[in-house]
């Protein structure tokens, strides 16, 4: 059983990329990802494909750790592309098996929906690899810190946010270790069909739980201890600087892509 878990893990490397201010990448990132939703034909699809192909030059990242990011949803992709299939009947009919019909108009939307849903997962894991979790969720407190004015708990959740993307390495290994151990006293867990797979990972949740509790409490105890309250008023050990001309130039040429995709979807 092979457990590969790449959420929460940074990749260090020197790229113009990794330099940005983590505001910078969270704001375009999240503008990207909205933006997928209004690609609706070729041309751009094109540009926000060539927009996810210059970051991840830029970023350094190598390709294969990328697509490890995106691994664990590849079924959703699958399954949005067989929907459209075969439930969009437009166009021309292109193929007829008995109640199995394709039309064009199916074609071209399951290639539409599964590539911007995938250049989207793309920006997403992009962000991760390149951003420390502790600066993301950093980042999310000082953009969503005018919420606070309203009685919004920002900073509690995003030191909830902070502890859980901590964690997720933590607990990917502590399973690892588990499926060792019970591998080593004979659990078989290896070539089992879908029941017989789920079956099998149930053992393994009761000790998971258990490790992620006493984490919790020790991680608690060590907060208590050291008079943690949280709240306004604390101050950060790195403190965010935008940079005029690498923040600057990322912020223009998302203002430029926007541009150009609002240029398409109004010319077509």
């Amino acid at each position: 059983m092979a457990l590969r878990v790449s959420i929460g893990q940074y990749y260090s490397a020197t790229s113009p990329i990794h330099a940005l201010d983590p505001r910078v990448k969270l704001v375009a990132t999240v503008v990207f990802m909205v933006s997928c939703f209004f690609v609706s034909n070729l041309p751009a699809l094109v540009l926000a494909a060539a927009f996810v192909a210059l970051a991840v030059g830029l970023a350094h990242v190598p390709l294969g750790r990328l697509l490890a990011q995106i691994r664990p949803i590849v079924l959703f992709l699958v399954v949005t592309s067989v929907i459209n299939l075969f439930f969009v009947q437009t166009g021309d009919l292109l193929v007829e098996l008995g109640p199995i019909r394709v039309f064009s108009g199916g074609v071209e939307a399951a290639l539409l929906y599964t590539l911007r849903f995938f250049l989207l997962l793309l920006a997403g894991s992009l962000l991760m690899l390149t951003t420390q979790p502790v600066a993301l969720t950093d980042a999310a407190e000082k953009l969503l810190a005018p919420l606070e004015r309203v009685g919004a708990p920002v900073s509690q959740v995003t030191l909830v946010l902070s502890i859980a993307l901590r964690f997720v390495p933590t607990l990917s290994q502590e399973a690892r270790n588990i499926v060792a151990a019970q591998t080593a006293r004979g659990a078989s867990l290896e070539n089992k069909g879908a029941i017989a797979y789920a079956r099998a990972c149930v053992p393994l949740l009761v000790p998971l739980f258990a490790s992620a509790l006493r984490h919790a409490e020790n991680l608690g105890r060590a907060m208590d201890a050291r008079c943690y309250t949280g709240g306004a008023g604390r101050t950060h050990y790195h403190v965010m600087r935008l940079d005029p001309r690498h923040d600057g130039l990322a912020v223009a040429l998302m203002a430029l892509y926007l541009a150009a995709l609002a240029a398409i979807n109004i010319a077509l």
